[in-house]
């Protein structure tokens, strides 16, 4: 570039390795020389049609016109789009050298500060030039653009993992519900709009944004720096039927759900249920289920809802709650939300069938027979109770009605499978309360409605009998739902 170079030009080429400098600085000259033009000279500046001979493969062209709208906005003395999102003059018929390296700078290796203004400019697209504040609607548009863009890089690049989209859902459906899920992480200013202020707090809280807009740079203009592999958007998926699948999932959907998982859950996704493949029976998806190691459920009910669990520990069967706070709640359709522990209890998980005294289905959160998601024995109904909200996840109804209808179902092994049991020779002849894990569970909460209720356990208490010691399911529940703690089960005395 030359000794004419601004100082804070060379200051952002200083933030790339000594290697990977020319790189940087030779981009340039490539997306002239790649558009057929003549060879780059002094004071030439790069047009609309040469960006889009560079990423019009890989970005829809409405985001390849933003990206160009931002760079002829930059303004080389302030290393920023001007305040206004009015073109440079010096960037009036294109954009320069040091405007399309502050740029790739900013986004490759730039802080929440400094992409904010990007993202500002970039969202604005016919917004005029007057414009310093942009709407909650255009930045969902921005991020629409944006999705797609990182959605057609995995597939022309071949980044899939094993997973196959035209055996999965929509996409441009899963690209809608992603953008207005990073939306809704996004503070407006008391005014209403989003300024730069607003813009680099939400950067800085929303990961993904810098992710996508590093990934759209990197491989729309094919900048391959030794410092910065490309990121994987996607787990692998391995062991999966495709020809006989249509899957729930998207991969929008999966972008948005695989950072969720805990960081040690990276192994492949292998498909164990699906209602499509293995047809409506419970016995078969607890066999799915079981001695899987973590998983994830996923549903779509009758009224279209979409909605499921994740489940940090391979399900057992037994009357007792099992799992542990990194089982979560989620929904995809009509939005894409995850709700996590909130330390109310640890009613993480269950799973139980052929037992007479205890419900006998899946469940994850809330309490007996008001579980923020059930799944009956009895396969095809279910229910999502919360008024408000569950007590274990903090989530509202996940499925359209309350009680719902499914209308189908997959479950993802989504970990490394358990290690297989010790054989039991050795250890003992077991008493009749190890084996009946039932017994058990009464047994149990008979201790504890011992130690915590005291005599005056059963005090006001609805359906409460004395001298007859029998286990009843007691929910202490009006026509609007439980109206006390929450609590899964009582021992009348």
């Amino acid at each position: 570039m030359g000794n004419t170079e601004s100082v804070l030009v060379q200051k952002r080429l200083a933030r790339f390795r000594p290697e990977e400098r020319p790189v940087v600085e030779g981009v340039f000259d490539r997306l002239q020389g790649g558009a057929g033009g003549p060879s780059a000279a002094a004071g030439k500046t790069l047009t609309l049609q040469m960006l889009q001979c560079s990423m019009g493969s890989l970005a829809p062209d409405s985001m390849v016109k933003r990206v160009y709208q931002c760079m002829c906005c930059i303004d080389p003395g302030q290393a920023a789009p001007a305040a206004t999102g009015k073109p440079s003059t010096t960037a009036a018929s294109g954009v320069g050298r040091e405007q399309l390296v502050i740029f790739l700078a900013d986004t490759l290796r730039g802080t929440a500060e400094e992409r904010a203004p990007l993202v500002m400019a970039m969202s604005q697209r016919g917004a005029g030039p007057a414009a310093t504040v942009v709407t909650c609607e255009q930045v969902a548009e921005f991020l629409q653009d944006l999705i797609s863009a990182v959605v057609q890089i995995l597939v022309h690049r071949g980044r899939l993992q094993g997973w196959k989209p035209e055996r999965m859902g929509d996409d441009s459906l899963g690209v809608k519900l992603l953008a207005e899920q990073l939306c809704s992480e996004l503070k407006p200013s008391d005014q209403g709009g989003c300024d730069v202020s607003s813009l680099e707090d939400w950067i800085f809280r929303v990961s993904q944004v810098s992710l996508y807009l590093e990934m759209l740079v990197a491989e729309g203009l094919n900048v391959s720096l030794s410092g910065r592999p490309a990121p994987t958007l996607l787990p692998p998926c391995r062991e999966t039927p495709w020809k006989e699948l249509k899957s729930l999932l998207d991969l929008p959907t999966l972008m948005f759900l695989a950072p969720q998982l805990p960081d040690s859950y990276s192994a492949p996704w292998r498909l164990v249920f699906s209602t499509r493949l293995h047809g409506e029976s419970f016995t078969r998806m607890v066999a799915g289920l079981t001695k899987r190691g973590p998983t994830l459920l996923l549903i779509r009910d009758t009224k279209g809802h979409v909605f499921g669990g994740f489940a940090s520990h391979a399900w057992e069967i037994k009357p007792q709650f099992q799992g542990d706070s990194r089982c979560f709640l989620f929904t995809v359709s009509p939005s894409l939300r995850v709700y996590t522990a909130t330390g109310y209890n640890q009613h993480f998980m269950y799973l139980n069938q052929n037992q007479q005294t205890m419900p006998n289905g899946l469940g994850m959160g809330g309490q007996h027979h008001y579980f923020g998601l059930w799944l009956d024995s009895n396969f095809g109904c279910g229910h999502s109770r919360a008024r408000p909200k569950c007590t274990t996840y903090g989530s509202p109804q996940l499925s359209g009605e309350e009680d719902f209808t499914i209308d189908s179902m997959e479950v993802w092994a989504v970990g490394k499978p358990p290690e297989p049991e010790e054989g039991e020779e050795g250890q003992g002849k077991k008493s009749i309360l190890d084996m009946d894990p039932e017994v058990q569970a009464m047994m149990e909460m008979d201790r504890e409605d011992s130690a915590q209720s005291g005599p005056q356990g059963t005090r006001g208490r609805p359906g409460a009998v004395r001298g007859n010691k029998k286990l009843k399911h007691s929910y202490l529940t009006d026509a609007s739902g439980p109206t006390t703690a929450d609590t899964s089960r009582e021992f009348i005395t």
